[in-house]
């Protein structure tokens, strides 16, 4: 596969992504050396990484705690007092070698340590290698809202390596599959039914890197969300709302970043059908191809007065007004859309029915 190059940095898969790291190694002169890791790809994907490295190079691993709940800024501090503690300066490298929660917060870490250190991203997430590799953004939630502190930085560059996907199990392949999905609904309509058509993972390799592609041609085309790269939100109000909610409840078992999407895109599929006109077929289809994939969410009445009052709080939001991405057919999305407060209810009872 042929490096697709970004902004300021490409993005490099399976064997060549080991070239062009050692070569960047080989021709920096970095005062000192850091991989942060959690406990999973500490385990699983490390020493492979490790084995890929050449020269006698030494790097200190840093091990964060896994899961959503640990993406915040107490977790950074942490970080920045062990990078201090371990004499790194601005000539350090980090490698964020993980999912979205590390290579999100690893990127603020680096981006703000020292006003700011280089880093590389190595994806080991389904999830982290179709979203989180392209575009350069990094954050921390603050409490149970999503990615509400951060920075766009650019990494030095982004190694793909499809391998780490055999580390997963099915549920985690399956929430990244909905970021997917989300690039045929938002760019292209044949991809979405190209998608649909997928019954395994084993030959997933060829997609990561159409789906890395469509999310590059968006973000080279506004890297600071100003406008069309807003589309890569469809699903997203809601359904990090719903996310959002259930990382901070008692009563409900937490749900993985594309499952909570999964649910978004339903809700703003039928937000789309009464609002810009997505075809009542398309809405259907929307709908069963999305719940043929993803276990059904139970929602309560409170549950969902307590989602919607998390709008308040989405970072595509200004002067006071809810912004959605809609669709008006599949592949085809309009920005900026506002939507009268008693169809959010619809919405939901569209999906429960």
């Amino acid at each position: 596969m042929e490096s697709i190059v970004s902004s300021s940095y490409a993005v490099h898969f399976n064997k060549k992504a080991y070239r062009a790291l050692n070569d960047h190694l080989s021709a920096s002169s970095y005062s000192s050396l850091f991989i942060i890791v959690d406990e999973n790809t500490y385990e699983e994907c490390l020493p492979d990484f490790m084995n890929a490295i050449e020269g006698d190079l030494h790097f200190e691993v840093l091990e964060i705690e896994s899961g959503e709940i640990n993406k915040n800024i107490t977790t950074c501090t942490h970080l920045w007092e062990t990078l201090s503690s371990l004499d790194a300066d601005r000539k350090s490298l980090i490698i964020n070698l993980g999912g979205g929660v590390v290579t999100d917060l690893g990127g603020f870490v680096a981006s703000t340590f020292k006003r700011g250190v280089d880093f590389i991203n190595v994806p080991t997430t389904l999830l982290a290698m179709v979203d989180a590799s392209v575009g350069g953004k990094t954050g921390v939630d603050l409490g149970p809202l999503k990615n509400q502190i951060g920075v766009i930085n650019q990494p030095e560059m982004v190694l793909v390596i499809p391998s780490f996907l055999k580390t997963l199990e099915e549920r985690q392949l399956q929430s990244g599959f909905a970021e997917m999905l989300k690039h045929g609904l938002i760019r292209n309509a044949k991809y979405w039914e190209t998608l649909k058509q997928l019954s395994t993972f084993s030959d997933i390799d060829t997609k990561v890197y159409d789906s890395v592609v469509i999310k590059n041609e968006v973000v080279l085309r506004d890297p600071t969300e100003q406008n069309i790269r807003k589309i890569l939100n469809f699903g997203h109000t809601l359904g990090h709302a719903v996310e959002s909610y259930f990382l901070k409840s008692e009563n409900h078992e937490t749900l993985l970043h594309g499952e909570a999407i999964a649910v978004g895109m339903i809700l703003e599929g039928y937000l789309s059908y009464k609002i810009t006109g997505l075809p009542e077929a398309e809405l259907v289809d929307i709908k069963s191809t999305f719940l043929s994939r993803y276990k059904k969410v139970s929602f309560s009445n409170d549950d969902i007065i307590g989602i919607l009052n998390l709008l308040k709080f989405d970072k595509k939001n200004s002067h006071g007004n809810i912004n959605f991405v809609l669709l008006n057919r599949i592949g085809s999305p309009i920005i900026d859309q506002q939507i009268p407060p008693n169809l959010y209810v619809e919405a939901f009872a569209y999906y429960k029915d």
